[in-house]
């Protein structure tokens, strides 16, 4: 039988990140911290941490994760039913999702529903090649991702396709696309990126001009409604999802520099397979609004 205690105290220190941190959140000494993971080692005969920066789980650490966050969920959902005062008991989930999806629809999807059930959402955000990870880890009940693999213990389903246009503003295209958009004309005009792991912008310039990332300015922004910003203030050109920039495309403040060369990334909804309660209603909502809100823009660019 597993102490929860110590699998709480696990679950802490790789959110916190550090032993301190999680000292205070537990109320507790930094040195009773560090026992209980030691005597979870003891008990298991393996070490369940990396003590490195970041701390790091090992394998059984990530599985001891993943178990207690199931538990944890499953717990929240059952209290509503055994106790009278359920309803006003705020519940914590974790979802992770790329930015994209974040800045488009998944934030109205949640809305209802976060008040019928009291919800406390914690958004992951990551690239939607990596934000699987976190429900590897235990650290998500659930993500969107590219990947369509259901992970073992996990449902999946297709969301739809994120279509990405790569647009600037009028003025930023005279300025650094008045001949037209080739590799030379591109070493000099500034793009934007995600981060340093993004490499969709990166892949999409190689793959049509043969430009490799480090060849041209790029700014790095860690925020997909500053690429907007970027955009429709000439400061640079990127790749913005199609559904994000309706708005700014019909008011000619963006315009599509490349029309029949147009990105899309298939997404999917991965979730633990026992969902209860509201992580289960929530789970059906962003299924439904995320595929609503994707074929909507599929249909229109058939158009």
């Amino acid at each position: 039988m597993f102490d929860y205690k110590l699998l709480h105290a696990l679950n802490v220190v790789i959110a916190q990140q550090s032993f301190e941190k999680a000292a205070v959140e537990l109320c507790l000494t930094q040195s009773a911290v560090s026992q209980r993971i030691k005597l979870l080692e003891q008990t298991l005969g393996q070490p369940v941490l990396i003590r490195s920066q970041p701390i790091e789980p090992t394998p059984l650490g990530m599985k001891l994760l993943a178990h207690y966050q199931q538990v944890s969920q499953l717990e929240q959902a059952i209290m509503p039913q055994i106790n009278a005062q359920g309803a006003s008991e705020n519940i914590q989930v974790n979802l992770a999702s790329n930015a994209d999806s974040l800045a488009t629809w998944l934030i109205s999807a949640i809305g209802e529903i976060s008040h019928d059930y009291n919800l406390s959402v914690n958004f992951l955000i990551a690239d939607e090649n990596r934000t699987l990870n976190f429900v590897k880890k235990g650290e998500a009940f659930a993500a969107i991702s590219t990947v369509e693999k259901a992970l073992s213990g996990c449902s999946v389903d297709k969301l739809g396709d994120m279509t990405y246009i790569l647009v600037a503003s009028k003025p930023f295209q005279r300025r650094y696309f008045s001949n037209g958009i080739d590799s030379d004309s591109l070493k000099h005009a500034p793009a934007v990126a995600f981060d340093q792991k993004d490499d969709m912008h990166i892949n999409y310039i190689e793959q049509h001009f043969g430009l490799k990332g480090g060849g041209y300015p790029c700014h790095t922004v860690r925020s997909s409604e500053a690429f907007v910003a970027f955009a429709t203030q000439g400061l640079a050109y990127c790749l913005i999802p199609q559904l994000q920039i309706q708005t700014e495309l019909a008011q000619g403040k963006l315009i599509n520099l490349l029309p029949d060369k147009t990105l899309t990334r298939t997404l999917y909804w991965h979730r633990w397979s026992l969902l209860r309660g509201a992580f289960k209603a929530l789970s059906q909502v962003v299924l439904k609004q995320g595929q609503a809100a994707l074929n909507d823009t599929c249909v229109n660019n058939q158009q």
